[in-house]
């Protein structure tokens, strides 16, 4: 049955439909807000798997033709999903895999598809609403629903469900998923801008003398979030959701399917067994929480499963593996939770607030522009900071973007499996990887200072060693990076996993929670920012649901730990060398716009000449006359610099250039051999072009075929026309 449903709310018009197309899928639903249009299927297999987990995934498409566009590249065609439409899937997979009982291990697959688009259009909510109507129409069963509210702050209020266009203007990005009931998931990022604020070098009465508003001064500044305002939006956004989520369940009951019959499979261990456990084994459970304290990959967990199978009452009574599995998980469990909430201690021994030791080394690697080990507990990352020109941004296509963009500021996060001493082969990046490096990105970016940033910047964070929390080090390593290169940033930013443990009323915050804690715990969040806010956030909700008054404790004492690490971030930075000769240099100035055309000269022949004489990169603004020169060391940059300024000057009083006759032999030394010749060094220490043509008597495919740089030769000038010199040699080389 075809049914139709229209909501206005929450700032937002939408159109749900189902029944009318994919009608083979267990559910479906026709998204349309404006001009932009979903659809959301969810199928599900029939017969579950073997294993213990929910095989649940989720894929959110984008196709070109929703924009009018034909895809670019050679194969016109869609092919492997883009960061944006991998992330958007990994949000939806978080906010609805909480809904499934407990049990329920069929395959189900969510899909969404992306068929008309509105350039102003939030498609991660949208996507997220559209694909939590279809599950809840469908079959399987599911019976809440979940809505997405994304939340901006423009002007320093609030608004709900901003539009793109507004989002960006605002200081806030916040993303909060949930029921009518319940948060499931919130992720945030401080949009950074520089804020202009008026304040004179002097004391200025500007009635009496206008000219002095030139004193005005521009102040960058990080928009944190301080963590009050940040309460305050979600309850903002729990209300919105609140409202959205109860109007969505009262309307699509109409147009929902009978749930289907499943079989929940037993989640609880077999009590006799886990008696057994208790009795023979808590030694052995014991030792494993402390070798499980020191690393991720929980080996003494399966050395104790084989030991328990091998024991002759296991053998007796016949009891399977997964039996067994599910025994000596439950008993570690209860052991883990039981000493976090009886004993107000943890398995490595740490009180509940305590942050692991802590150690830092900066520009280890001397060849890298700006590097950092930054060790915590046994989580270690080393982070790598690349400076780098224009055409080293990368180049990305949004699908509400009329032309492609350029990210200036990359965070890459690599996590091989040596680091929980796994023998598993390196790939590239997957959902995981490129969902920390997107976090660590939004953390450290609001702290750049792009009033001062020439620079295109790319961090590196390869995992050494993980337990707990690797997104985070990646955080602090990747600030004390970018310093460590020499780039401007404003203030350092560090981050710190947080954790909760509830039973009945009782609850425990923990502070820098390791992969033990994380996988036993009720709630996993990261938060990350300055001395004086958050930055970014992200955080999973295992629960059913968290009270503002436990998340604002939570807020501050992850405060108290970030602010721990950043003095002893500060007091490492003391010790930063900073690697002058390696780090690359960059300058812009600016010309008369009409003298770009001889900066560029012929066909490019000048600013060919330029780059590969200086070694340097040229990038020219042709409306704005803007040059800005990158290149590997600042006084190569200097050169092309001062040699770029002497072209747009007509030659004039920045380089003394020496006349020479036309013809007469002059003594000269190559100074660098280039596909289309050789630049020779002429008395006076100024250069002439030796053309590949001039230098021998047949066809040479390039110069180093018969010269080499540091050669003494005898040439004539050609031509001379101010600080263009083109040479021949005197006598050709046979």
């Amino acid at each position: 049955m075809a049914c139709r449903f229209e909501f206005d709310m929450n700032n937002r018009s939408v159109v749900f439909e189902t029944g009318k197309v994919a009608r083979q899928a267990n559910g479906s639903v026709l998204l349309r807000s404006g001009k932009t249009v979903l659809l959301a299927t969810a199928v599900m297999d029939d017969k579950p798997i073997d294993e213990h987990f929910l095989p649940l995934t989720v894929q959110y498409i984008e196709k070109s033709y929703a924009a009018g566009k034909i895809p670019g590249g050679f194969v016109k065609r869609e092919t492997k999903p883009g960061d944006f439409e991998t992330l958007t899937s990994r949000l939806i997979d978080r906010s609805l895999r909480p809904l499934f009982p407990k049990g329920f291990y069929y395959p189900v697959q969510i899909t969404v598809m992306l068929l008309s688009v509105d350039e102003d259009a939030d498609l991660q909510s949208l996507a997220l609403d559209a694909a939590s109507a279809a599950l809840f129409v469908s079959d399987i069963p599911v019976a809440k629903s979940v809505a997405g509210v994304r939340i901006g702050r423009k002007d320093g209020e609030f608004v709900v469900n901003p539009t793109l266009g507004e989002l960006e203007e605002g200081t806030l990005d916040l993303f909060v998923s949930g029921t009518k009931d319940d948060l499931l998931m919130i992720e945030m990022r401080a949009i950074g801008s520089v804020d202009v604020e008026i304040e004179p070098s002097v004391a200025i009465d500007p009635m009496m003398d206008p000219m002095l508003a030139d004193e005005i001064v521009q102040i960058p500044h990080v928009n944190e979030l301080k963590e009050e305002e940040l309460l305050e939006a979600i309850e903002l956004a729990q209300k919105a959701i609140g409202i959205a989520a109860s109007e969505y369940e009262k309307v699509f009951v109409e147009a929902a399917k009978p749930k289907k019959e499943v079989e929940l499979l037993e989640e609880r261990a077999d009590p006799s067994i886990v008696t057994y456990i208790k009795e023979f084994y808590m030694d052995e459970i014991n030792g494993a929480l402390d070798g499980m304290a020191k690393s991720e990959r929980g080996s003494e967990i399966k050395a104790i499963i084989e030991q328990v199978l091998n024991d002759d009452v296991a053998k007796k009574e016949e009891w399977s593996e997964e039996e067994v599995k599910r025994a000596v998980s439950e008993v570690k469990r209860e052991r883990v939770r039981s000493m976090i909430l009886e004993e107000g201690k943890r398995a490595d021994g740490r009180g509940l607030k305590d942050v692991r030791p802590i150690s830092i080394e900066t520009n280890l690697l001397p060849s890298v522009h700006g590097s950092c080990l930054f060790t915590r507990g046994e989580t270690q990352a080393l982070v790598t900071c690349t400076l780098g020109s224009r055409q080293d941004a990368q180049m990305f296509e949004r699908i509400t973007g009329k032309s492609a963009s350029y990210e200036e500021f990359m965070v890459h996060y690599n996590f091989p499996g040596f680091s929980v001493g796994e023998a598993s082969r390196i790939g590239p990046p997957g959902r995981r990887e490129l969902g920390h490096g997107n976090l660590a990105k939004r953390a450290l970016e609001p702290a750049l200072d792009k009033t001062q940033l020439d620079s295109i910047v790319r961090l590196v964070s390869e995992i050494l060693e993980s337990n707990g929390s690797s997104s985070m080090a990646t955080v602090c390593g990747g600030s004390l990076a970018l310093k460590a290169a020499d780039v401007p940033v404003l203030k350092f930013v560090a981050g710190v996993a947080m954790g909760l443990v509830t039973e009945d009323d009782r609850y425990a915050i923990l502070t820098d929670i390791m992969g033990l804690e994380d996988h036993d715990g009720d709630m996993d969040f990261k938060v990350a920012g300055s001395e004086d806010g958050i930055t970014a956030l992200q955080m999973d909700i295992k629960l059913g649901g968290v009270s503002l008054n436990l998340l604002r404790e939570a807020l501050e004492q992850a405060k108290e730990a970030r602010l721990h690490i950043l003095g002893i971030m500060e007091e490492a930075s003391k010790e930063i060398e900073v690697n002058e000769e390696v780090l690359p240099s960059s300058e812009v100035f600016h010309v008369e716009p009409h003298k770009i055309v001889d900066i560029i000269g012929q066909a490019g022949k000048t600013i060919k000449e330029i780059i590969e004489k200086f070694e340097v990169s040229v990038d020219l603004d042709r409306k704005e006359g803007e040059v800005r020169v990158a290149g590997p060391s600042k006084a190569k940059v200097k050169a092309a610099c001062d040699h770029i300024k002497s072209i747009a000057e007509g030659g004039g009083p920045k380089m003394e250039i020496p006349q020479f006759e036309i013809d007469k032999p002059v003594k000269g030394k190559v100074k660098k051999l280039v596909d289309f010749g050789a630049f020779v060094e002429l008395p006076g220490g100024v250069d002439g072009l030796l053309h590949i043509s001039k230098i021998a008597k047949h066809r040479i495919g390039h110069p180093s075929e018969v010269l080499h740089e540091g050669q003494e030769l005898e040439v004539v000038v050609k031509s001379q026309k101010g600080h263009k010199i083109e040479l021949a040699l005197a006598k050709p080389i046979d």
